[in-house]
C-alpha cells in the first residue's frame, strides 16, 4: 500500500506541477553542438528542434515521413531563420533503424545530443512492427535502443568535444511509466499481447523506456554519456490522434501547450547542472524525480538489456 500511494503521489505532483524555474533563455550557445531529435517534425520534438535552433545547434529531424519533415523544417525555417537537417527515420523497422545510423554517420563524426523523443501512443492492438513486435514496444523501446547502440561511436567522439566532456542521451518517457512494467510475453504478437489494451502496452513502453535509459547510464557513464528519461508532462499534441472521443475529453482538462513539454528534454540535454543527474528520472517541467521502485532493479534492467541485444543483433 505505501508503495501505491508513492507512485500515486508522484503521479499527481506531476499532472499539476509547480511553475518552472528553468527556462529556454538559460540554455547556452550551442554553436558546434550536433544534434538528433527523433520524431521532430510535430509536437514537442518539434518545439525541442525551434529552442536547439535559436540556440545555434546543429539539428537533424529524424521522422518516417518526408513531406511532413519538410513541412516542418519550412515552418521552422520561417520561425527561427534556420535549417533542421532532414534524416528518415522508422523506428518501427530494425533496418530502417540501420539504414538511419549509417546516414547521419556518413554524414557527421560526432554526436552532441540524441534527443530519442519520438513515440507511438494507443495505436489499434493489431499493429505490429515490420519484425513483428507490438508497435508500441518495438517504436518506444527496440527502436530507440537500436540508435543509440548504432550511434555510440558518434556519441563518444561527441563527448570530446563537449565543453563539459560528455555526450547526452535523453529519453521521452512518460507518467505512464508508474502505471506498468514489463510482462515479456507481450513483446510480440499473440494472445498474452491481444488481452491487453493499447494504454497498457503504452505504459508498459513507457516504463521500458526508463529502464533502457538508466542501463544506457549505468554502462556508459565512465566513457562521458550522460543518460537520462523524462516524463514531459500531459500535452496537447499529435500523440492524442489514437484516443477515442471520451478519452480526449476526460484528459483536456490537465493538458498543457507543447512548449511545455519540451521544457524538461531541454533542460536534461542542455543544462550544465544535469550533467549530476545520470540514469535519473525528470519530471514537469525541468525538475529531477523518481519513477516506479521496480525501474531500479539492476536485474531487471540486466534482463531487459540482454534480451533486446539478442533481438537487435543480426539486424
Amino acid at each position: 500500500m505505501g508503495a501505491q500511494l508513492s507512485t500515486f503521489s508522484s503521479f499527481a505532483s506531476q499532472t499539476f506541477p509547480p511553475k518552472s524555474t528553468f527556462s529556454t533563455d538559460q540554455i547556452p550557445d550551442l554553436s558546434g553542438r550536433v544534434v538528433i531529435v527523433t520524431g521532430g517534425n510535430t509536437g514537442i520534438g518539434k518545439e525541442t528542434i525551434k529552442v536547439l535552433l535559436e540556440h545555434n545547434a546543429k539539428v537533424y529531424m529524424a521522422s518516417r515521413s518526408r513531406d511532413k519533415a519538410q513541412a516542418a523544417i519550412d515552418d521552422l525555417k520561417s520561425q527561427t531563420g534556420k535549417d533542421a537537417i532532414y534524416l528518415e527515420l522508422d523506428l518501427s523497422s530494425l533496418a530502417g533503424v540501420r539504414r538511419a545510423a549509417e546516414e547521419f554517420m556518413s554524414k557527421e563524426r560526432e554526436l552532441h545530443i540524441l534527443f530519442n523523443n519520438a513515440g507511438v501512443m494507443w495505436p489499434p492492438v493489431d499493429l505490429v512492427t515490420e519484425d513483428g513486435y507490438d508497435l508500441q514496444f518495438g517504436t518506444n523501446v527496440i527502436g530507440h535502443f537500436f540508435f543509440t547502440e548504432l550511434l555510440m561511436p558518434a556519441l563518444l567522439a561527441g563527448k570530446e568535444t563537449s565543453p563539459d566532456g560528455h555526450a547526452r542521451v535523453v529519453t521521452t518517457s512518460s507518467s505512464g511509466a508508474y502505471f506498468h512494467t514489463l510482462q515479456w510475453e507481450t513483446f510480440v504478437d499473440g494472445p498474452a499481447r491481444r488481452k491487453k489494451t493499447p494504454m497498457d502496452l503504452y505504459h508498459q513502453s513507457k516504463f521500458g523506456n526508463v529502464v533502457v535509459a538508466r542501463q544506457v547510464a549505468k554502462r556508459y557513464a565512465d566513457k562521458g554519456i550522460i543518460s537520462t528519461s523524462v516524463n514531459p508532462g500531459n500535452l496537447k499534441t499529435d500523440l492524442l490522434r489514437h484516443a477515442s472521443a471520451i478519452q480526449k475529453f476526460f484528459v483536456k482538462f490537465m493538458l498543457y501547450p507543447a512548449p511545455y513539454g519540451a521544457l524538461t528534454q531541454l533542460w536534461a540535454g542542455t543544462m550544465p547542472e544535469t550533467i549530476n543527474y545520470n540514469g535519473q528520472f525528470l519530471v514537469p517541467w525541468a525538475r529531477q524525480g523518481r519513477c516506479r521502485a521496480e525501474a531500479y532493479d539492476d536485474e531487471l534492467g540486466e534482463q531487459l538489456w540482454n534480451w533486446l541485444q539478442e533481438q537487435v543483433k543480426d539486424k
